[in-house]
């Protein structure tokens, strides 16, 4: 999400920080840019002359015309500026209501809802340490219902079973009451998809929201419709007192103006995204992080909180304490360090967290794309247990047979001997500093020294 406003507004601020000394007309100049990027972006019109005008204010201020470094000066006022629009921190969920904590998603068809609630459940259950129940409130859609059935096994959520016979209400208030009697702490009530102008409908959602009066009623918005996602949580805010909006589908939206402007818009927070298909991807919205991201300084939080959450400590452990012996790193160790990598969501991900990676070459990000370490792990795969403890013995055959075993090539297959023999060096270079390996491994498991573009 925002590669395209990234890229236009690292390149607008590129071209400030060359100047000695900014004018009222080099900022001005700038903002026509900042205002294109913008629009360019699917920002709502009003938003962006609000923004606009708010960091133009700001930036032909003294503090900024007048400063040492005028260039990064601005950048901190847009920073600010887009911190403010996103909504300045993280909204957490309210969970500190008497057990169960009631949760109500709305949303239009196709937005992802019952995948989401499951992922919220599977969230909840991984960083809140709470017991969830499930529950369909969709009597139109058979399958909504046995969806949630099947992903709940997967989340491990309890399922509370529903029919399409019964009245979303009369469901809503019985899967309230079982969550009572099986102990959980959440119970999210996943409802059907609506237009906000199908009164009936809305009729029929505004009876379940007032007979369980929900702590949290979220509306579910897929971003990949842009503006349209912005309006619709508007006019359901309208019919409902929403507490906040969880948005599906950015990690296929380049332009991201849904999530800049739907709190300006709505007045709601964005409490949560959606960044891919597997269950685990969601991630808390931190507006400041987010505009870190944008303007190519990283979010090395968020990098620090995934690895803790996603990365195998234990095995890191081994490895740390393996290397301190003096034994050696072989292919079966680069393999699980690719496989952490893959639980990050691939090498391209994280090198989107980490600062200064925008400005990367082109053909370096083209390397990264479409998580290149599947095929390097592919490969390792197709050898044997000996070839993997000695990669020494891997000779002209052995090459052959790997490459047509991992449906590569052999060039492929020399490429990423390469690569592990680069990470071999490190990794015993680490291996001598007990404080420098630790670190490296505990803190992101090793992933970060074995980037598949490197050689």
């Amino acid at each position: 999400m925002f590669e395209n406003l990234g890229e236009r507004l690292q390149g607008t601020f590129k071209k400030l920080r060359g100047q000695g000394k900014l004018s009222e007309d080099n900022i001005k100049e700038a903002m026509r840019e900042v205002r294109m990027a913008l629009l360019e972006a699917d920002v709502a019109l009003p938003v962006v002359k609000t923004f606009v005008s708010r960091v133009q204010e700001k930036a032909i201020g003294k503090d900024v015309v007048g400063s040492l470094t005028p260039g990064q000066a601005v950048i901190k006022v847009v920073n600010d500026e887009l911190v403010h629009l996103m909504g300045e921190s993280n909204d957490k969920l309210s969970l500190s209501a008497r057990p169960p904590v009631v949760i109500l998603v709305a949303g239009l068809q196709g937005a992802g809802k019952t995948t989401t609630v499951a992922k919220l459940s599977l969230f909840l259950k991984q960083r809140e340490k709470k017991k969830v129940m499930v529950a369909s409130a969709d009597i139109y859609r058979p399958a909504a219902i046995e969806q949630l059935k099947t992903l709940s096994k997967q989340v491990d959520a309890v399922f509370f079973p529903s029919s399409t016979d019964s009245k979303p209400v009369d469901i809503a208030l019985n899967a309230i009451d079982a969550a009572k009697k099986n102990g959980c702490d959440v119970v999210i009530i996943d409802t059907a998809g609506r237009m906000h102008v199908d009164e009936q409908m809305m009729a029929e959602i505004k009876a379940v929201h007032a007979a369980i009066d929900p702590v949290e009623t979220l509306f579910v918005a897929d971003s990949m419709t842009g503006q349209d996602a912005v309006n619709t949580s508007k006019a359901f805010n309208e019919a409902l007192p929403l507490t906040g909006v969880i948005l599906t589908k950015t990690d296929g939206d380049a332009r991201g103006g849904a999530a800049l402007s739907i709190r300006e818009v709505t007045g709601k927070p964005i409490k949560f995204l959606g960044i891919g298909e597997k269950m685990d991807a969601l991630e808390a919205f931190h507006p400041d992080r987010l505009a870190s991201r944008i303007l190519g300084m990283g979010d090395v939080l968020s990098l620090v909180e995934e690895a803790h959450q996603k990365i195998d400590h234990d095995k890191a452990s081994q490895l740390a304490n393996k290397l301190k012996k003096g034994k050696g790193f072989d292919l079966e160790d680069f393999r699980d360090q690719l496989l952490q990598i893959e639980k990050m969501g691939g090498m391209a991900s994280m090198l989107d967290k980490m600062p200064g990676m925008s400005n990367l070459p082109g053909n370096v990000k083209e390397q990264v794309e479409g998580n290149p370490q599947k095929h390097l792990v592919a490969i390792i795969n197709s050898m044997t247990p000996n070839e993997r403890a000695h990669p020494a013995i891997i000779r002209a055959s052995r090459k052959k047979r790997i490459a047509a075993g991992s449906g590569t090539s052999v060039q492929e297959v020399n490429r990423m001997l390469k690569q592990f023999s680069q990470m071999q060096k490190m990794m015993k270079k680490m291996g001598k500093g007990k404080k420098a390996m630790r670190g490296l491994m505990q803190g992101l498991g090793g992933a970060l020294p074995g980037m598949p573009f490197r050689g």
